[in-house]
Protein backbone atom coordinates (compact mmCIF):
# COMPACT_ATOMS: atom_id res chain seq x y z
CA UNK A 1 0.00 0.00 0.00
CA UNK A 2 1.89 3.29 -0.87
CA UNK A 3 0.23 6.75 0.33
CA UNK A 4 1.40 9.68 -1.40
CA UNK A 5 1.58 12.88 0.85
CA UNK A 6 3.11 16.25 -0.26
CA UNK A 7 5.88 14.01 -2.20
CA UNK A 8 6.36 11.76 0.87
CA UNK A 9 5.77 7.94 0.47
CA UNK A 10 4.81 5.59 3.64
CA UNK A 11 5.08 2.20 2.59
CA UNK A 12 4.01 -0.60 4.55
CA UNK A 13 3.91 -4.47 4.35
CA UNK A 14 0.30 -6.09 4.84
CA UNK A 15 0.88 -9.37 4.23
CA UNK A 16 3.07 -11.12 6.52
CA UNK A 17 2.28 -14.44 5.04
CA UNK A 18 4.30 -13.19 1.76
CA UNK A 19 6.76 -11.80 3.63
CA UNK A 20 7.19 -15.08 5.43
CA UNK A 21 7.75 -17.28 2.34
CA UNK A 22 9.99 -14.89 0.37
CA UNK A 23 12.19 -14.76 3.57
CA UNK A 24 12.16 -18.73 3.86
CA UNK A 25 13.23 -18.88 0.19
CA UNK A 26 16.18 -15.96 0.76
CA UNK A 27 17.31 -18.23 3.83
CA UNK A 28 17.30 -22.11 2.18
CA UNK A 29 19.27 -20.14 -0.81
CA UNK A 30 21.84 -18.52 1.27
CA UNK A 31 22.46 -22.02 2.63
CA UNK A 32 22.70 -23.70 -0.26
CA UNK A 33 25.35 -21.71 -1.47
CA UNK A 34 27.43 -21.42 1.91
CA UNK A 35 26.62 -18.12 2.68
CA UNK A 36 26.05 -16.30 5.55
CA UNK A 37 22.32 -15.60 6.39
CA UNK A 38 20.81 -12.77 7.30
CA UNK A 39 19.00 -12.33 10.95
CA UNK A 40 16.78 -10.67 9.95
CA UNK A 41 15.81 -13.02 7.17
CA UNK A 42 15.97 -15.77 9.56
CA UNK A 43 13.78 -14.16 11.95
CA UNK A 44 11.00 -12.75 9.27
CA UNK A 45 10.95 -16.71 7.97
CA UNK A 46 9.55 -17.77 11.81
CA UNK A 47 7.12 -15.00 12.16
CA UNK A 48 9.16 -12.79 14.22
CA UNK A 49 8.77 -9.80 12.54
CA UNK A 50 5.27 -8.08 12.96
CA UNK A 51 5.63 -5.25 10.71
CA UNK A 52 7.87 -3.55 8.03
CA UNK A 53 7.61 0.05 7.54
CA UNK A 54 9.58 1.95 5.07
CA UNK A 55 9.29 6.08 5.30
CA UNK A 56 11.07 8.55 3.12
CA UNK A 57 10.99 12.06 1.90
CA UNK A 58 11.95 10.93 -1.39
CA UNK A 59 9.91 11.00 -5.11
CA UNK A 60 10.18 10.16 -8.40
CA UNK A 61 10.25 13.72 -9.23
CA UNK A 62 13.85 13.62 -7.98
CA UNK A 63 15.01 11.25 -11.02
CA UNK A 64 12.98 13.56 -13.38
CA UNK A 65 14.53 16.25 -12.05
CA UNK A 66 18.28 14.95 -12.29
CA UNK A 67 17.50 13.69 -15.49
CA UNK A 68 16.34 17.09 -17.15
CA UNK A 69 19.50 18.57 -15.27
CA UNK A 70 21.75 16.65 -16.97
CA UNK A 71 20.11 17.40 -20.41
CA UNK A 72 20.17 20.70 -19.80
CA UNK A 73 23.97 20.56 -18.77
CA UNK A 74 24.21 18.83 -22.60
CA UNK A 75 22.18 21.55 -23.83
CA UNK A 76 24.44 24.08 -22.64
CA UNK A 77 27.48 23.07 -24.19
CA UNK A 78 28.44 20.38 -21.27
CA UNK A 79 28.21 22.90 -18.42
CA UNK A 80 30.40 21.43 -15.69
CA UNK A 81 27.95 22.66 -13.10
CA UNK A 82 24.38 21.33 -14.24
CA UNK A 83 26.64 18.25 -15.11
CA UNK A 84 28.14 17.84 -11.43
CA UNK A 85 24.46 18.82 -9.98
CA UNK A 86 22.58 15.99 -12.02
CA UNK A 87 24.94 13.27 -11.43
CA UNK A 88 25.76 14.43 -7.98
CA UNK A 89 21.39 14.38 -7.20
CA UNK A 90 21.71 10.27 -8.80
CA UNK A 91 24.54 9.16 -6.69
CA UNK A 92 22.32 10.05 -3.88
CA UNK A 93 19.79 8.46 -4.30
CA UNK A 94 21.35 5.38 -5.62
CA UNK A 95 23.56 5.67 -2.10
CA UNK A 96 20.34 6.03 -0.33
CA UNK A 97 17.85 3.21 -1.85
CA UNK A 98 21.47 0.98 -1.27
CA UNK A 99 21.98 2.24 1.99
CA UNK A 100 18.14 2.13 3.08
CA UNK A 101 17.89 -1.91 1.89
CA UNK A 102 20.95 -2.74 3.54
CA UNK A 103 20.76 -0.85 7.11
CA UNK A 104 18.78 -3.66 9.11
CA UNK A 105 20.68 -6.60 7.57
CA UNK A 106 22.64 -7.75 10.14
CA UNK A 107 21.29 -6.03 13.11
CA UNK A 108 20.90 -7.80 15.88
CA UNK A 109 19.14 -7.38 19.71
CA UNK A 110 19.81 -9.16 22.40
CA UNK A 111 18.59 -8.92 25.89
CA UNK A 112 20.27 -10.90 29.18
CA UNK A 113 19.14 -10.75 32.36
CA UNK A 114 21.64 -11.36 35.73
CA UNK A 115 18.11 -13.23 37.04
CA UNK A 116 14.84 -13.72 35.84
CA UNK A 117 12.64 -14.87 39.11
CA UNK A 118 12.61 -12.17 41.98
CA UNK A 119 11.06 -11.13 45.14
CA UNK A 120 8.66 -7.69 44.44
CA UNK A 121 11.29 -4.87 44.86
CA UNK A 122 14.58 -6.58 44.05
CA UNK A 123 16.70 -5.02 41.41
CA UNK A 124 16.92 -6.93 37.55
CA UNK A 125 19.72 -5.28 35.73
CA UNK A 126 18.89 -6.09 32.00
CA UNK A 127 21.55 -6.08 29.52
CA UNK A 128 21.03 -5.03 26.15
CA UNK A 129 23.56 -6.09 22.88
CA UNK A 130 23.02 -5.00 19.71
CA UNK A 131 25.23 -5.96 17.01
CA UNK A 132 25.76 -4.44 12.90
CA UNK A 133 27.17 -7.94 11.92
CA UNK A 134 28.09 -6.41 8.27
CA UNK A 135 30.66 -4.59 5.86
CA UNK A 136 28.55 -1.46 6.01
CA UNK A 137 28.45 1.43 8.92
CA UNK A 138 25.29 2.76 10.59
CA UNK A 139 25.20 6.47 11.22
CA UNK A 140 21.91 6.32 13.10
CA UNK A 141 19.87 3.44 14.56
CA UNK A 142 17.25 3.56 16.99
CA UNK A 143 16.04 0.64 19.21
CA UNK A 144 12.47 0.88 20.72
CA UNK A 145 11.90 -1.75 23.46
CA UNK A 146 8.88 -2.20 24.94
CA UNK A 147 8.77 -2.59 28.61
CA UNK A 148 5.92 -3.36 31.17
CA UNK A 149 7.44 -0.64 33.70
CA UNK A 150 10.00 2.47 33.81
CA UNK A 151 13.53 1.64 33.43
CA UNK A 152 15.83 3.44 36.30
CA UNK A 153 18.89 4.39 34.46
CA UNK A 154 21.21 6.86 33.93
CA UNK A 155 23.65 5.52 31.46
CA UNK A 156 21.57 5.55 28.13
CA UNK A 157 22.17 8.29 25.07
CA UNK A 158 18.62 8.51 25.00
CA UNK A 159 15.61 7.34 26.82
CA UNK A 160 11.84 7.79 26.52
CA UNK A 161 9.57 6.76 28.86
CA UNK A 162 6.28 7.26 27.68
CA UNK A 163 2.68 5.29 29.37
CA UNK A 164 0.58 3.80 27.15
CA UNK A 165 -1.88 1.27 27.89
CA UNK A 166 0.58 0.56 30.96
CA UNK A 167 3.83 -0.04 28.72
CA UNK A 168 6.23 2.04 28.56
CA UNK A 169 9.36 2.44 25.96
CA UNK A 170 12.80 2.43 26.40
CA UNK A 171 14.71 4.21 22.99
CA UNK A 172 18.46 3.45 22.34
CA UNK A 173 20.24 5.49 19.69
CA UNK A 174 23.03 4.19 18.33
CA UNK A 175 26.06 4.65 15.94
CA UNK A 176 28.10 2.06 14.79
CA UNK A 177 30.92 0.51 12.75
CA UNK A 178 30.98 -2.40 10.63
CA UNK A 179 31.44 -5.52 13.02
CA UNK A 180 30.14 -3.42 15.75
CA UNK A 181 28.64 -4.76 19.00
CA UNK A 182 27.62 -2.57 21.83
CA UNK A 183 26.12 -3.04 25.45
CA UNK A 184 23.72 -0.97 27.56
CA UNK A 185 22.93 -1.81 31.07
CA UNK A 186 20.14 -0.69 32.67
CA UNK A 187 18.07 -1.67 35.77
CA UNK A 188 14.67 -2.43 36.23
CA UNK A 189 12.50 -3.03 40.01
CA UNK A 190 9.12 -4.26 40.28
CA UNK A 191 6.48 -3.58 42.41
CA UNK A 192 4.40 -6.49 42.53
CA UNK A 193 4.21 -10.23 41.50
CA UNK A 194 3.41 -11.54 38.41
CA UNK A 195 4.29 -12.52 34.99
CA UNK A 196 5.71 -9.99 33.20
CA UNK A 197 6.44 -9.81 29.29
CA UNK A 198 9.20 -7.77 27.55
CA UNK A 199 9.09 -6.63 23.71
CA UNK A 200 8.32 -6.50 21.27
CA UNK A 201 11.53 -4.62 19.88
CA UNK A 202 11.02 -1.82 16.83
CA UNK A 203 14.40 -0.99 14.53
CA UNK A 204 14.47 2.03 13.07
CA UNK A 205 17.47 3.46 10.73
CA UNK A 206 18.19 4.46 7.38
CA UNK A 207 20.44 5.84 5.07
CA UNK A 208 23.38 8.71 5.60
CA UNK A 209 21.62 11.63 3.94
CA UNK A 210 17.91 10.86 6.08
CA UNK A 211 16.51 10.10 2.69
CA UNK A 212 15.14 6.86 3.26
CA UNK A 213 13.46 5.66 6.94
CA UNK A 214 12.90 2.17 7.29
CA UNK A 215 11.04 0.59 10.59
CA UNK A 216 10.88 -3.39 11.66
CA UNK A 217 9.43 -4.68 14.87
CA UNK A 218 10.04 -7.74 15.83
CA UNK A 219 8.08 -10.15 18.14
CA UNK A 220 11.19 -10.83 20.66
CA UNK A 221 9.69 -11.64 23.77
CA UNK A 222 11.68 -12.23 27.51
CA UNK A 223 9.54 -12.76 31.04
CA UNK A 224 10.30 -12.05 34.14
CA UNK A 225 8.79 -13.97 36.67
CA UNK A 226 8.29 -11.97 40.16
CA UNK A 227 7.21 -14.12 43.00
CA UNK A 228 5.09 -13.12 45.71
CA UNK A 229 6.05 -11.47 48.61
CA UNK A 230 6.98 -14.39 51.38
CA UNK A 231 6.50 -13.53 55.35
CA UNK A 232 7.55 -15.18 58.22
CA UNK A 233 4.82 -16.86 60.84
CA UNK A 234 5.67 -13.90 63.55
CA UNK A 235 4.55 -11.29 60.49
CA UNK A 236 1.17 -13.12 59.62
CA UNK A 237 0.44 -13.81 64.13
CA UNK A 238 0.86 -17.37 63.88
CA UNK A 239 2.45 -19.23 66.64
CA UNK A 240 6.12 -20.25 65.12
CA UNK A 241 6.08 -23.61 67.04
CA UNK A 242 3.25 -26.01 65.49
CA UNK A 243 1.18 -23.53 63.82
CA UNK A 244 -1.09 -25.91 62.54
CA UNK A 245 -2.05 -28.13 66.31
CA UNK A 246 -0.46 -31.09 67.76
CA UNK A 247 1.28 -33.61 65.50
CA UNK A 248 1.81 -36.53 67.67
CA UNK A 249 -0.69 -38.73 66.76
CA UNK A 250 0.07 -42.25 65.72
CA UNK A 251 3.03 -43.68 64.00
CA UNK A 252 0.77 -46.22 61.77
CA UNK A 253 -0.62 -43.30 60.25
CA UNK A 254 2.71 -41.99 59.33
CA UNK A 255 3.57 -45.24 57.08
CA UNK A 256 5.15 -44.72 53.52
CA UNK A 257 3.40 -47.23 51.83
CA UNK A 258 6.25 -47.25 48.94
CA UNK A 259 8.79 -48.37 51.26
CA UNK A 260 8.00 -51.77 52.48
CA UNK A 261 10.57 -52.97 55.64
CA UNK A 262 10.14 -56.18 56.16
CA UNK A 263 6.79 -58.80 56.37
CA UNK A 264 4.84 -60.17 59.13
CA UNK A 265 2.09 -62.63 59.93
CA UNK A 266 -1.38 -61.33 59.04
CA UNK A 267 -2.93 -59.52 62.06
CA UNK A 268 -7.07 -59.44 62.59
CA UNK A 269 -6.85 -55.30 62.89
CA UNK A 270 -4.34 -54.85 59.42
CA UNK A 271 -5.97 -53.84 56.39
CA UNK A 272 -6.47 -56.32 53.70
CA UNK A 273 -4.55 -54.03 50.92
CA UNK A 274 -1.56 -54.76 53.28
CA UNK A 275 -1.36 -58.19 52.23
CA UNK A 276 2.39 -59.24 50.72
CA UNK A 277 1.06 -61.48 48.16
CA UNK A 278 4.21 -63.11 46.95
CA UNK A 279 5.35 -63.56 50.85
CA UNK A 280 1.87 -65.27 51.80
CA UNK A 281 2.39 -67.87 48.23
CA UNK A 282 5.81 -68.45 49.87
CA UNK A 283 5.12 -69.41 53.09
CA UNK A 284 1.41 -70.65 52.63
CA UNK A 285 0.38 -68.29 55.34
CA UNK A 286 -1.15 -64.14 54.96
CA UNK A 287 1.78 -62.18 55.62
CA UNK A 288 1.03 -58.64 55.68
CA UNK A 289 3.81 -55.72 54.67
CA UNK A 290 5.77 -53.57 57.89
CA UNK A 291 6.04 -50.30 56.01
CA UNK A 292 8.93 -47.59 57.14
CA UNK A 293 7.69 -44.29 59.22
CA UNK A 294 7.17 -41.56 57.15
CA UNK A 295 9.88 -38.86 57.44
CA UNK A 296 7.54 -36.35 57.24
CA UNK A 297 3.97 -34.69 56.70
CA UNK A 298 2.35 -33.56 53.97
CA UNK A 299 0.95 -29.68 53.55
CA UNK A 300 -1.55 -28.95 51.15
CA UNK A 301 -2.52 -24.90 50.45
CA UNK A 302 -5.67 -23.96 49.33
CA UNK A 303 -6.13 -21.04 47.84
CA UNK A 304 -9.36 -18.98 47.30
CA UNK A 305 -8.63 -16.05 45.07
CA UNK A 306 -12.11 -14.94 45.29
CA UNK A 307 -12.58 -11.65 47.49
CA UNK A 308 -16.12 -10.96 47.34
CA UNK A 309 -19.17 -13.56 48.60
CA UNK A 310 -20.45 -14.02 44.65
CA UNK A 311 -16.83 -13.77 42.52
CA UNK A 312 -18.15 -13.13 39.39
CA UNK A 313 -19.27 -9.70 40.60
CA UNK A 314 -15.43 -8.26 41.33
CA UNK A 315 -12.92 -8.97 43.53
CA UNK A 316 -10.41 -6.32 45.43
CA UNK A 317 -6.81 -6.20 44.10
CA UNK A 318 -5.45 -5.55 47.44
CA UNK A 319 -7.04 -8.29 48.95
CA UNK A 320 -6.44 -10.81 46.81
CA UNK A 321 -2.78 -9.83 46.59
CA UNK A 322 -2.42 -10.54 50.68
CA UNK A 323 -4.11 -13.76 50.25
CA UNK A 324 -1.39 -14.75 47.57
CA UNK A 325 1.07 -13.31 49.74
CA UNK A 326 -0.12 -15.46 52.90
CA UNK A 327 -0.15 -19.11 50.51
CA UNK A 328 3.48 -18.26 49.49
CA UNK A 329 4.32 -17.75 52.87
CA UNK A 330 2.51 -21.48 53.94
CA UNK A 331 3.87 -23.13 51.24
CA UNK A 332 7.53 -21.49 52.39
CA UNK A 333 7.20 -22.27 55.91
CA UNK A 334 6.02 -26.19 54.81
CA UNK A 335 9.52 -26.60 52.86
CA UNK A 336 11.37 -25.32 55.53
CA UNK A 337 9.98 -28.04 57.67
CA UNK A 338 11.13 -30.93 55.08
CA UNK A 339 7.46 -31.42 54.32
CA UNK A 340 5.73 -32.63 51.17
CA UNK A 341 3.83 -29.26 50.00
CA UNK A 342 1.35 -28.54 47.41
CA UNK A 343 -0.70 -26.13 45.98
CA UNK A 344 -4.20 -25.97 44.66
CA UNK A 345 -6.15 -22.72 43.35
CA UNK A 346 -9.47 -21.99 42.35
CA UNK A 347 -7.36 -18.89 40.19
CA UNK A 348 -6.44 -19.79 36.85
CA UNK A 349 -3.10 -19.09 34.36
CA UNK A 350 -3.53 -15.92 32.24
CA UNK A 351 -5.24 -16.38 29.10
CA UNK A 352 -6.61 -20.22 30.81
CA UNK A 353 -9.75 -21.21 32.45
CA UNK A 354 -8.05 -23.99 34.23
CA UNK A 355 -7.54 -24.02 38.32
CA UNK A 356 -4.10 -24.03 39.65
CA UNK A 357 -2.80 -27.34 40.75
CA UNK A 358 0.74 -27.83 41.96
CA UNK A 359 0.59 -31.72 43.60
CA UNK A 360 2.29 -32.55 46.86
CA UNK A 361 6.56 -33.20 46.77
CA UNK A 362 9.74 -33.17 48.31
CA UNK A 363 11.24 -32.26 45.22
CA UNK A 364 14.06 -29.74 45.25
CA UNK A 365 12.26 -27.40 42.85
CA UNK A 366 8.76 -27.54 44.61
CA UNK A 367 8.73 -24.59 46.16
CA UNK A 368 9.86 -22.74 42.69
CA UNK A 369 6.95 -24.80 41.33
CA UNK A 370 4.47 -23.44 43.70
CA UNK A 371 5.80 -19.86 43.85
CA UNK A 372 5.93 -19.48 39.97
CA UNK A 373 1.72 -20.29 39.94
CA UNK A 374 1.32 -17.93 42.52
CA UNK A 375 2.71 -15.60 40.53
CA UNK A 376 1.08 -16.06 37.52
CA UNK A 377 -2.54 -16.27 39.57
CA UNK A 378 -5.44 -13.78 38.16
CA UNK A 379 -8.65 -12.99 39.57
CA UNK A 380 -10.77 -15.14 37.97
CA UNK A 381 -12.24 -17.70 39.62
CA UNK A 382 -12.90 -21.57 37.79
CA UNK A 383 -15.39 -22.68 40.69
CA UNK A 384 -15.94 -22.21 44.00
CA UNK A 385 -12.57 -23.28 46.60
CA UNK A 386 -15.54 -25.66 49.31
CA UNK A 387 -16.17 -27.43 46.12
CA UNK A 388 -12.18 -27.48 44.87
CA UNK A 389 -11.47 -28.89 48.29
CA UNK A 390 -13.78 -31.74 48.23
CA UNK A 391 -12.43 -32.49 44.90
CA UNK A 392 -9.16 -32.64 45.44
CA UNK A 393 -8.88 -34.00 48.98
CA UNK A 394 -9.52 -37.58 47.78
CA UNK A 395 -6.16 -37.44 46.26
CA UNK A 396 -4.11 -36.19 48.70
CA UNK A 397 -2.17 -38.40 51.09
CA UNK A 398 -4.33 -39.40 54.33
CA UNK A 399 -1.56 -37.69 56.70
CA UNK A 400 -1.83 -34.64 54.84
CA UNK A 401 -2.79 -31.06 56.26
CA UNK A 402 -5.26 -29.35 54.75
CA UNK A 403 -4.91 -25.21 54.89
CA UNK A 404 -7.13 -23.08 53.64
CA UNK A 405 -5.99 -18.99 52.36
CA UNK A 406 -9.20 -17.09 52.00
CA UNK A 407 -10.18 -13.46 52.10
CA UNK A 408 -14.39 -14.72 52.75
CA UNK A 409 -15.68 -17.24 54.66
CA UNK A 410 -19.27 -18.79 53.33
CA UNK A 411 -21.53 -20.94 54.85
CA UNK A 412 -20.48 -23.19 52.02
CA UNK A 413 -16.92 -23.34 52.67
CA UNK A 414 -17.72 -23.86 56.57
CA UNK A 415 -19.56 -26.75 55.66
CA UNK A 416 -16.47 -28.12 53.42
CA UNK A 417 -14.23 -27.91 56.15
CA UNK A 418 -16.42 -29.65 58.78
CA UNK A 419 -16.77 -32.66 56.43
CA UNK A 420 -13.34 -32.41 55.61
CA UNK A 421 -12.08 -32.71 59.59
CA UNK A 422 -15.44 -35.18 60.41
CA UNK A 423 -13.89 -37.17 58.01
CA UNK A 424 -10.62 -37.35 59.80
CA UNK A 425 -8.45 -34.85 57.94
CA UNK A 426 -6.65 -31.82 59.91
CA UNK A 427 -8.10 -28.89 58.67
CA UNK A 428 -6.59 -24.99 59.06
CA UNK A 429 -8.49 -22.20 58.05
CA UNK A 430 -6.68 -19.18 57.85
CA UNK A 431 -9.15 -16.01 57.26
CA UNK A 432 -8.48 -12.74 56.15
CA UNK A 433 -11.48 -11.36 56.83
CA UNK A 434 -11.97 -8.38 58.86
CA UNK A 435 -14.37 -9.98 61.71
CA UNK A 436 -13.04 -13.20 63.36
CA UNK A 437 -13.39 -16.87 61.83
CA UNK A 438 -16.72 -17.63 62.50
CA UNK A 439 -17.68 -20.53 65.58
CA UNK A 440 -18.92 -23.35 65.51
CA UNK A 441 -16.42 -25.13 63.11
CA UNK A 442 -15.10 -28.13 65.88
CA UNK A 443 -11.85 -28.83 65.77
CA UNK A 444 -10.73 -27.14 62.59
CA UNK A 445 -7.47 -24.76 63.57
CA UNK A 446 -8.75 -21.75 62.65
CA UNK A 447 -6.09 -17.89 62.72
CA UNK A 448 -7.30 -14.69 61.62
CA UNK A 449 -4.81 -12.65 59.93
CA UNK A 450 -6.28 -9.48 59.00
CA UNK A 451 -5.50 -8.15 55.58
CA UNK A 452 -5.82 -4.62 56.33
CA UNK A 453 -7.77 -3.68 53.50
CA UNK A 454 -11.39 -2.46 53.98
CA UNK A 455 -13.69 -5.12 53.18
CA UNK A 456 -16.33 -5.17 50.13
CA UNK A 457 -18.99 -5.41 53.12
CA UNK A 458 -17.61 -2.88 54.66
CA UNK A 459 -17.73 -0.82 52.06
CA UNK A 460 -21.48 -1.61 50.63
CA UNK A 461 -22.33 -1.04 54.25
CA UNK A 462 -21.13 2.55 54.24
CA UNK A 463 -22.85 2.89 50.74
CA UNK A 464 -25.75 1.72 51.95
CA UNK A 465 -25.75 4.09 54.97
CA UNK A 466 -24.87 7.32 52.50
CA UNK A 467 -28.06 6.14 50.78
CA UNK A 468 -30.40 6.01 53.64
CA UNK A 469 -29.24 8.81 55.41
CA UNK A 470 -31.63 12.33 54.88
CA UNK A 471 -30.09 14.94 53.40
CA UNK A 472 -30.15 17.99 55.43
CA UNK A 473 -29.82 20.03 52.42
CA UNK A 474 -32.87 18.07 50.71
CA UNK A 475 -35.89 20.27 50.06
CA UNK A 476 -39.00 18.69 52.05
CA UNK A 477 -42.71 18.81 50.69
CA UNK A 478 -44.05 21.85 51.74
CA UNK A 479 -40.67 23.99 51.50
CA UNK A 480 -40.41 27.31 49.91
Amino acid sequence: MTINISDIYLTERSDPGRDRREARERVLRAALRGEEIDPADMARSRGLVLREREDSIFSDAWIIVAFIILALGLIAGRNPALLALGIVLLLIVAVSTVWRNLALSGVTYQRSFDRTHVFPGEPVEMTVTVMNDKSLPLTWLRMSDTLPISPETDNVISQESTEVSGKYVLINSYSLHARESVDRTVTLSFPTRGYYNLGPVTYESGDVFTLFTIQRSHNYLSTIVVYPKIETLQELGLPAKEPFGELKIRTSLFSDPIKTRSVRDYQPQDRFRDVHWKATARRGELQTKIYDPSTGMTLAVFLNVATMTRHWLGFYPELMEKAISVAASMAYYGVEQGWGVGLYANGSFPDSDQPIRVPPGRSPNQLTHILEALAAATEFATASIDLMMLRESPNLPWISTIVLVTAVVTDEIMVALLHLQEAGRRVVLLSLADEEPPTGLGHVVTYHVPSGVPSLQNHEMATAKERHQPNEFARRPGDE
